[in-house]
């Protein structure tokens, strides 16, 4: 089964690589009340409020400073819950469209995001982009990624319950908020809206060069200190997602992934990576 468009030769320019994929989930319109008429809102919502969280946080080196608000790295906790728990909100307002997507798992998205994370760390170590984008005089790029690293077990010591709260916070978000934004964003919604502008017709696990291509490129606009690892890692799953043709399965690597990655970066102390 292939995407049908009134010009041929589009069509054959556009053709999945995939000749027989699983029937449509359920359009999403299907669910009626403001879901009906924003068919993309579970996908972008959730997503977009955790990035507007983003925009508030502060760093080691550069406190947020808008309006003669400021706040500084100290709050970083307080910000991050906050932000979670507003996405959190956001996803619980438009769970109805992830409902669409029967929930199943196989070993092969976990899989994956074991060997994901070694490929994570292993390539944001090489620092690829310091060592290319630098000469080039990009060396910018690389701060608009920056991550927080902001150690609770070390900046919150004299107040243990809540260094370890905020640490068990913090892999909630990881594990739990962003594997799911993340996902529904860029493959049940971007992979497919550049397939057909009908994107919730469009076979879960439809793979077009366009397709290919956003499912990369737009994870890597979202990591720009890490692009080179987004890069592999985001098309590894990619791959699995043409397998399995299951959207948890590509949660759950990544899911997978952030966990390790959280793991490894409380044992050995390398904050640069959270």
């Amino acid at each position: 089964m292939t995407l049908h468009s009134q010009n041929g030769d589009s069509q054959a320019a556009n053709k999945p690589l995939t000749s027989a994929p699983p029937p449509a989930e359920n359009d999403p319109a299907g669910h009626g009340g403001w879901l009906a008429r924003f068919p993309w809102a579970p996908f972008v919502v959730p997503l977009a409020v955790y990035m507007l969280g983003n925009m508030f946080e502060p760093t080691a080196d550069k406190p947020f400073e808008f309006l003669g608000l400021v706040i500084d790295y100290g709050s970083y906790p307080l910000v991050y819950t906050a932000k979670i728990m507003l996405t959190m909100a956001a996803i619980a307002a438009v769970w109805p469209g992830y409902r669409q997507f029967p929930f199943r798992l196989t070993l092969l998205g976990p899989l994956v995001g074991a060997v994901g994370v070694v490929l994570w760390i292993g390539i944001c170590k090489l620092d690829l982009e310091t060592r290319l984008l630098g000469p080039l005089g990009l060396e910018s790029i690389l701060g608009l990624g920056q991550r927080s690293a902001f150690n609770p077990l070390e900046r919150l010591a004299d107040r243990p319950l809540w260094a370890y709260g905020f640490l068990a916070i913090r892999f909630w978000g990881l594990v739990a908020v962003v594997p799911l934004v993340e996902e529904f964003f860029n493959r049940a919604f971007v992979m497919r809206f550049v397939v057909d502008a009908d994107w919730w017709k469009v076979p879960f696990g439809t793979l077009t060069p366009a397709a290919i291509a956003a499912g990369t490129l737009v994870p890597v606009l979202m990591h720009p200190s890490e692009m080179f690892a987004a890069a592999v890692w985001f098309t590894l799953v990619t791959w699995l997602m043409f397998v399995t043709r299951n959207i948890w399965d590509c949660i759950a690597a990544h899911a997978v992934t952030n966990l390790l990655l959280g793991v490894w970066v409380v044992v050995t102390g390398e904050w640069h990576f959270m």
